[in-house]
C-alpha cells in the first residue's frame, strides 16, 4: 500500500501551481489545474480562489489568511469543487511573493497536489509535515523568477546548490547569486521559455558552484512559464536536481568507450601508446606521458611480472599529450630515452606493479626525471603540476611500462575514483600495446624473410632495363606474399615475373619463396609461358596437398589461389609472349607517344586448381616500350581497398600515372606507387617496370645450312670470319669446336632445315636449330667409344648450354663468356655492318 508520505510524494508529479494576487484572485490557471478540477482558464481566472473551495472548508479562509500574513505561508489539506460537482481533497501549500519583486500584482504562490490519502493524513495530524517536506525540504531545488529574471521565491533545497539562504536571493539575478557560474546560458533558457511558453525539461548544465568550487557539478533543470489571468507571462518557475554522480558515471563510460574504439586501431607500438595519451587528455588529465620499455618497442619478450631492477632498464617516451601545447614544456620528446630517480613513484610502479596517486604535489618538490637535458631540474610548481597519478602498463602478467597523469589548469585534484578510471583505461590499453608488441616481432620477422627472398640485384642482361618497387601492407593487414623476378634466358632473352600469394605473414612469405624458386627452375628449362604455368600449377597442387596432410583437419595451407604472370621478351625479334594464372595483364607504355594499352591476355585459373589449360599471347613491342607488371594492391580502390577496379577506375588511374611524366625508370616506378597506393596500404604493392631494348642487327649473324656433312667445314669458316669481324679471335678455336659438334649432331640425328646463329651480347651465344623434337643427352663416353663426345666437349668449353623447344623443332645453344674481349665489354667499339642471314 505504501505510507501516506509515499503517496503524497507521488502526487507531486500532478501538482498544480497557481498565482494569486493580494485579494486572492486567481491570476494563472495552468493545464494541470483543468485536469484536476475540470475548469477551463476562462472559467476561473479573475475569480476569487475561495470559489474553488467546498462549503465545509470555506469557513477556514479567515484562519488561513491570518497565518499567511503572519507566517508568510500556509500548508494543509483542502477540499475543492470539481466541475462535475464532486469534491477533491488536495494537499496545498501557500507561499508569499513580494509584490515589489513581481511588478505584476502577484502576491501568493499556491502549490496543490492530489493524494488519495490526504484526508486520512489530515485526520492523523501528519498533513502539514508531509507538505512541508514535499515543497520545502524536497531535494529538488525550486525557484520563481520574474520577467526580469530576478528571484522572487525559492525553497530551502535550493540553498544546497549555493547562493545563500532564500531571503538573500530575493530581487537578485542568477549571476549575482552564483558568481562564476555560466548564468548567461541558463538565463537564455529562461528567456526562451518566457517568449515561447514551451517548457524546457531536463536541461543538463555543468558548472562550478560556490559550495564546491574545485569540482564540476552537473544538474538537470526544468523551466516552466507562469502567466496571469490574461495569459501575460509573469515569470518562470524552475527546478534543479543534482545529477553529478550520474553525469560522472556517464563520462567514465564515454571515456572507456573511446578507449576501446581508438586505442589499438593500429598494430604499431608507438602509435598505440600515442592513442592512449590522446584518449585521456583532456577528459581525465591535462598532461600525460607514456613510457615503454625499449624491448617492448622493438617487439622483444619482456620478463614476466614487475621489473627487478628498473634503474638499469631503458625506458623510451612512446606517447605524450598536453591539453595546451607547451604546458608544461616536456623534458623529453617522443622516442627519447627517459630516466627517473630512485624511489620515485614511476620507479616504484615498475618495481611493484601497483598504481599511485596524490591529490596534491609538493610545489617545491623536484621533478621525478633524472638527467634532464640542459641539467636544469624544474620543480612541480614551476611546471604548474599540482596533482598526479602513476599507473603501470601491465598485460598478461608482464610489465610493459608506466603512464604518468598530471593536471595543470584544472583545479580539481585526482581522487580514488579517477585512479580507478585510469586503471580501467590502462587495462584495455595494455592489451593493445602487448598485441602490437607481439605483432611487431612477427611482422619484422616476416619482413626480413620477405625481403631476403625478393631479388636485391638482378642478373646482368641486355634485353630490358628494369626498375622495381615493393611496399608492404600496413601493420593491421600484415606482410603478404607479393613478389617479382627477372630471369635471363637463352638466346639473349629475358623472363619477367610477378606473382601474389594468398594470405599474409611468415607463411605467405615462405610460400612466395617456394614459388619464386620454382619459377626460376622452370624458366631454366626454357619452357613456353603456357607450359611453365601448367608445371607451376602442378607444383602448387602438390605442395597444397602436402600442407593439407600436415595441418589439422579443415585448415588451409594458404597456397591455393595464388596468382602469377610470366612474360618473356626476345630483343632480337622484339617478340613478347605472356601467360597468366589468375593475374592481371600488364600495361604497355609505347615509346614517345605517352599511350598506355592493356594487352588482351587470357587470364587462366589461379594456381592450385589443377588440370585446367593456360593460354599465351604474343605481341611485338617497339624498342623503348615500358612493360608494367604489378600486383592487385596497386589498383585497389581508395574508397574500398578490398575491391579491385581494373576495368574502370583502376585501369584509368594506372594509365594516368604511367603517362603522367617524363621520368627515369626508377623515378617513374616510385612515382606510380606513390600516386596509386597509400603510404600504409591494406595490401602489399609490387611493381616491376621493364623498358625494352632491341639487339642491334650487327650483333646477330645467321646462316641456313643444308643437311650435307660437307657443310660442317664451311660453318666453322663462317663462324671464324664472324668472330674476327667482332674482334674476338681468341674465341675462334672453342667456337669452331662448338659449331662443328652442334651442326654435325643436327645433320646426323635431326631432320628438316638447319640454321646456325651467332649472337653477341654479354656472352657469345651459338645456336643450332632443326626440325626434330628429340633432345640430345650428355654422355660420359668410355675410352674405346668412337662417338658420344660432342655434348661432353661442349659442356667443357661452354659456360652454359641447353635445349629450347620451338613450335617446329628445337634449338641447341651454348654460351661462352667474353673474358673482356669484344664489344660485349667495350660498348664503344664499331662493329660494322654484318649481314643478318647468309645462305650456304
Amino acid at each position: 500500500m505504501g505510507t501516506p508520505e509515499e503517496h503524497a510524494v507521488a502526487g507531486v508529479a500532478d501538482a498544480v501551481t497557481l498565482v494569486l494576487d493580494a485579494r486572492g484572485l486567481v491570476l494563472s490557471w495552468p493545464p494541470t489545474a483543468r485536469r484536476l478540477l475540470g475548469l477551463a482558464p476562462d472559467e476561473i481566472v479573475g475569480r476569487p480562489a475561495q470559489d474553488l473551495l467546498a462549503p465545509q472548508d470555506a469557513a477556514r479562509l479567515p484562519e488561513i489568511r491570518s497565518r499567511c500574513r503572519s507566517e508568510g505561508g500556509w500548508t494543509g489539506a483542502l477540499r475543492l469543487l470539481h466541475a462535475d460537482g464532486s469534491v477533491r481533497t488536495l494537499g496545498v501549500r501557500v507561499a508569499s511573493l513580494p509584490a515589489e519583486a513581481t511588478g505584476s500584482g502577484a502576491r501568493w504562490l499556491v502549490l496543490a497536489a492530489e493524494s488519495s490519502h490526504t484526508a486520512r493524513s489530515v485526520a492523523s495530524g501528519l498533513t502539514d509535515t508531509m507538505l512541508e517536506r514535499i515543497v520545502g525540504q524536497t531535494p529538488i531545488g525550486l525557484a520563481v523568477v520574474d520577467t526580469e529574471l530576478r528571484c522572487v521565491w525559492s525553497n530551502a533545497a535550493l540553498e544546497r546548490f549555493g547562493g545563500g539562504p532564500a531571503q538573500e536571493r530575493i530581487g537578485r539575478r542568477l549571476a549575482e547569486i552564483q558568481p562564476g557560474l555560466n548564468a548567461t546560458v541558463l538565463e537564455a533558457q529562461m528567456r526562451q521559455v518566457l517568449e515561447t511558453g514551451i517548457p524546457v525539461i531536463d536541461y543538463e548544465h555543468v558548472g562550478r558552484f560556490r559550495t564546491a568550487p574545485r569540482r564540476e557539478q552537473a544538474h538537470s533543470m526544468s523551466f516552466v512559464r507562469l502567466e496571469d489571468e490574461r495569459g501575460v507571462p509573469v515569470g518562470v518557475c524552475y527546478s534543479v536536481i543534482d545529477i553529478s554522480e550520474r553525469w560522472r558515471a556517464r563520462q567514465r563510460l564515454s571515456l572507456l568507450d573511446r578507449a576501446s574504439e581508438q586505442i589499438g586501431r593500429t598494430l604499431d607500438v608507438m602509435h598505440t601508446a600515442q592513442d592512449l595519451a590522446d584518449v585521456v587528455v583532456p577528459d581525465l588529465a591535462d598532461f600525460v606521458t607514456v613510457e615503454l620499455l625499449e624491448s617492448v618497442i622493438k617487439g622483444a619478450e619482456p620478463q614476466p611480472g614487475p621489473i627487478d631492477d628498473p634503474l638499469t632498464t631503458t625506458l623510451r617516451r612512446a606517447g605524450m599529450r598536453a591539453a595546451r601545447q607547451g604546458e608544461p614544456e616536456p623534458a623529453f620528446g617522443l622516442g627519447a630515452v627517459t630516466a627517473y630517480m630512485p624511489d620515485t613513484p614511476p620507479i616504484r610502479a615498475l618495481t611493484d606493479g601497483r598504481s599511485w596517486f596524490t591529490p596534491r604535489l609538493d610545489p617545491l618538490g623536484l621533478e621525478w626525471c633524472a638527467g634532464v637535458p640542459g641539467g636544469r631540474a624544474q620543480r612541480f610548481g614551476e611546471l604548474g603540476l599540482h596533482t598526479a597519478m602513476v599507473v603501470p602498463i601491465r598485460a598478461r602478467g608482464v610489465t610493459l611500462g608506466v603512464t604518468l597523469f598530471f593536471r595543470v589548469r584544472r583545479a580539481e585534484p585526482f581522487d580514488a575514483e579517477d585512479l580507478r578510471l585510469a586503471e580501467e583505461v590502462m587495462a584495455r590499453a595494455a592489451v593493445c600495446v602487448d598485441n602490437a608488441r607481439r605483432y611487431t616481432r612477427e611482422r619484422d620477422a616476416a619482413l626480413v624473410l620477405q625481403r631476403s627472398l625478393l631479388p636485391h640485384v638482378f642478373p646482368p642482361q641486355d634485353a630490358v632495363d628494369v626498375a622495381t618497387y615493393y611496399r608492404p601492407a600496413d601493420e593491421l593487414s600484415g606482410v603478404g606474399g607479393d613478389w617479382f623476378d627477372v630471369v635471363p634466358l637463352s638466346g639473349a632473352r629475358v623472363a619477367l615475373v610477378v606473382g601474389e600469394v594468398v594470405g599474409h605473414g611468415i607463411d605467405a612469405a615462405a610460400t612466395m619463396g617456394q614459388l619464386r624458386t620454382a619459377v626460376r627452375t622452370l624458366a631454366d628449362l626454357d619452357l613456353p609461358p603456357e607450359e611453365l604455368m601448367a608445371h607451376l600449377d602442378d607444383l602448387v597442387v602438390q605442395v597444397a596437398r602436402e600442407q593439407r596432410d600436415a595441418l589439422p583437419s579443415g585448415a588451409d595451407g594458404g597456397v591455393l589461389g595464388s596468382s602469377c604472370l610470366y612474360v618473356t621478351y626476345d630483343p632480337v625479334s622484339r617478340q613478347c609472349a605472356m601467360a597468366s594464372a589468375g593475374h592481371l595483364p600488364p600495361a604497355v607504355l609505347s615509346p614517345g607517344r605517352d599511350a598506355v594499352r592493356f594487352p588482351d591476355v587470357p587470364i587462366g585459373p589461379s594456381l592450385g586448381l589443377g588440370g585446367l589449360p593456360f593460354e599465351a599471347t604474343e605481341l611485338t613491342l617497339e624498342e623503348g616500350s615500358v612493360l608494367a607488371l604489378y600486383t592487385d594492391g596497386l589498383l585497389a580502390s581508395p574508397g574500398n581497398p578490398h575491391a579491385m577496379t581494373l576495368q574502370d577506375t583502376g585501369r584509368d588511374r594506372l594509365r594516368a600515372a604511367l603517362e603522367g611524366g617524363d621520368l627515369p625508370l626508377d623515378g617513374l616506378c616510385r612515382s606510380v606507387v606513390d600516386e596509386l597506393a597509400p603510404a600504409r596500404p591494406t595490401d602489399d604493392v609490387a611493381l616491376l617496370l621493364a623498358r625494352t631494348r632491341s639487339l642491334d642487327t650487327s650483333r646477330v649473324a645467321s646462316w641456313e645450312l643444308s643437311s650435307d656433312p660437307a657443310v660442317v667445314g664451311r660453318a666453322r669458316e663462317m663462324s671464324t670470319r664472324q668472330l674476327d669481324s667482332w674482334g674476338l679471335p681468341g674465341l675462334a678455336f672453342t667456337t669452331e669446336l662448338v659449331v662443328s659438334e652442334l651442326v654435325t649432331n643436327a645433320i646426323r640425328h635431326a631432320s628438316g632445315p638447319i640454321r646456325l646463329r651467332l649472337i653477341l651480347e654479354r656472352a657469345l651465344i651459338c645456336e643450332v636449330s632443326d626440325a626434330s623434337s628429340t633432345s640430345p643427352h650428355l654422355r660420359h663416353p668410355r675410352t674405346l667409344d668412337e662417338g658420344g663426345r660432342g655434348l661432353f666437349l661442349i659442356s667443357q668449353f661452354a659456360q652454359r648450354w641447353g635445349t629450347r623447344y620451338t613450335g617446329d623443332g628445337k634449338i641447341i645453344w651454348a654460351e661462352q663468356f667474353l673474358d673482356g674481349q669484344g664489344p660485349g665489354a667495350d660498348a664503344g667499339l664499331d662493329l660494322g655492318e654484318i649481314p643478318m642471314r647468309e645462305r650456304v
